[in-house]
């Protein structure tokens, strides 16, 4: 299968602190830095949703329990949102696939707890905190990521953006689970 365009796949693009999910074949476009998107797909259904987030937790006093306007602005609200409407349309925990990217440290910082780093950490503990499993991640380093999301098949493409500052040793990490 290619990520060019199908006569039956419409083409979204997603920006920073929002939140798709694509009952019908669409290819969601997306490019992050510091950044996190998450997917989930259910096989059996064809169901896909994406988020951008742009910061690991809110802060708010109404958390996650309660949809506000800022929601997908944040990881943690952005996941367990998806989740949600994943569960309100009868999809079970163990039918979801889920793959996580970008987090990068786009600028140059000493600091351990950037914004990127912030946001993959969000991410993992959020998903892992449900007991979900990863198939697949592009996480960390210093570039960033185009990503080309087919919400029918759960496929994700993915380009690493040229980076034009010297890499500072950090490697990003990068798996995708057997099998899958």
């Amino acid at each position: 299968m290619t990520h060019g365009n199908s006569p039956h796949r419409t083409t979204v693009y997603l920006q920073p602190a929002e939140f798709y999910i694509g009952e019908k074949p669409t290819k969601v476009v997306t490019v992050l830095g510091s950044c996190v998107s998450v997917t989930l797909f259910n096989k059996r259904l064809g169901i896909g949703a994406i988020c951008h987030a742009t910061l690991p937790v809110c802060r708010t006093r109404k958390g996650c329990r309660k949809y506000c306007k800022d929601a997908f602005k944040y990881t943690d609200c952005s996941i367990k949102f998806m989740l949600k409407k994943f569960r309100d349309l009868g999809i079970a925990e163990h039918e979801i696939e889920i793959k996580v990217f970008g987090g990068a440290d786009t600028l140059a910082s000493r600091r351990e707890n950037t914004i990127g780093t912030m946001n993959v950490r969000t991410a993992l503990e959020t998903i892992r905190a449900k007991s979900l499993q990863i198939i697949a991640a592009d996480v960390g380093d210093s570039f960033g990521r185009k990503l080309i999301f087919h919400t029918d098949t759960g496929d994700v493409f993915l380009k690493r953006l040229p980076n034009n500052r010297e890499r500072r040793g950090i490697p990003g990490v990068t798996f995708k689970k057997r099998g899958v």
